[in-house]
């Protein structure tokens, strides 16, 4: 090879070299800063494009400009009702301030441990003025956004801006869950006892009152029966009167038998009559009065 192509290799190498270190590609997802000798050079780049620095004297940070999300440990907190709750909250923040973020925490793995701490800090602080009633239904949107509004208040020095603060779940503690189902329970098993005394009260009742109806009933129908006996008697009585009267023979004949039937009762039944006396007339006739006409 010539000196000439040589020294141009040399010369496209050098050029190729000082482009790949002075050239750096700005992402959407992020901003950059870049910093000579540990201080900001220039403004933070926010725009995406091809952007150059001088090589070796410039380097390049690359900050998420992302909506970021963390998770928070849950935590115990006591409402102003003297109750503990176990709090599960989450965050979803972006980064503002590219350089101020840089400054006070550098990376977002100490970003979220800060947050954390600043959001326990605000969601203790806030739920601790509330009862476990407003904490857990009536007011649970508006302390969430007080909750946001201090935390972004402390944020804002970090260059973080909290977009969001939720608190994905509330709940009593274990043994506190425990003993309010024990106590659930209990009143349910009360309740169901006052009910089951109640339609035991009522069940009486009814029943009393039907025995009270079937009585009356009873008494009317009693009462009826004893009207159409009696008439039935007397009808008797009126119509055996009339036909006694239109044959005394047979009248006779008739009450001899009543007597009969009195007088020779089952059991012990002694009389003493002479044969022929007229208690027994009808003893020795073959046919009965009516039947010899």
């Amino acid at each position: 090879m010539s000196p000439f192509r040589m020294l141009l290799a040399i010369l496209v190498g050098a050029a190729a070299f000082v482009f790949i270190n002075s050239a750096f590609i700005v992402p959407q997802t992020a901003s950059a800063l870049v910093f000579q000798f540990g201080r900001l050079a220039r403004p933070a780049i926010n725009a995406p494009g091809l952007y150059f620095k001088l090589p070796f004297i410039e380097t390049v940070t690359f900050i998420d400009k992302r909506v970021l999300d963390n998770d928070l440990r849950p935590q115990t907190v006591l409402a102003s009702d003297q109750k503990n709750l176990v709090v599960d909250a989450f965050t979803r923040y972006k980064i503002t301030d590219p350089l101020r973020f840089f400054q006070a925490l550098n990376n977002t793995r100490l970003a979220n441990q800060t947050l954390e701490r600043i959001v326990n800090d605000r969601v203790r602080s806030v739920l601790s003025g509330a009862t476990t009633t407003q904490i857990i239904n009536t007011n649970r949107t508006a302390l969430m956004e007080e909750i946001q509004q201090q935390v972004n208040r402390e944020a804002k020095a970090l260059g973080i801006e909290i977009v969001d603060v939720r608190l994905s779940k509330v709940e009593l503690p274990p043994e506190t869950t425990q003993a309010v189902f024990r106590r659930m329970t209990t009143d349910r098993e009360r309740e169901a006892a006052a009910l089951r005394a109640q339609g035991a009260q009522l069940a009486q009742k009814f029943r009393s009152e039907a025995d009270a109806e079937v009585q009356v009933i009873l008494g009317e129908a009693n009462r009826e029966a004893e009207e159409l006996r009696g008439r039935g008697e007397a009808d008797k009585t009126r119509i055996m009167a009339e036909v006694l009267k239109m044959d005394p023979e047979f009248a006779a004949f008739y009450r001899s038998m009543q007597a009969y039937e009195t007088s020779f009762q089952k059991g012990d039944t002694r009389m003493i009559l002479s044969p022929d006396s007229p208690f027994f007339r009808y003893f020795n006739q073959s046919t009965p009065p009516s039947s010899r006409r």
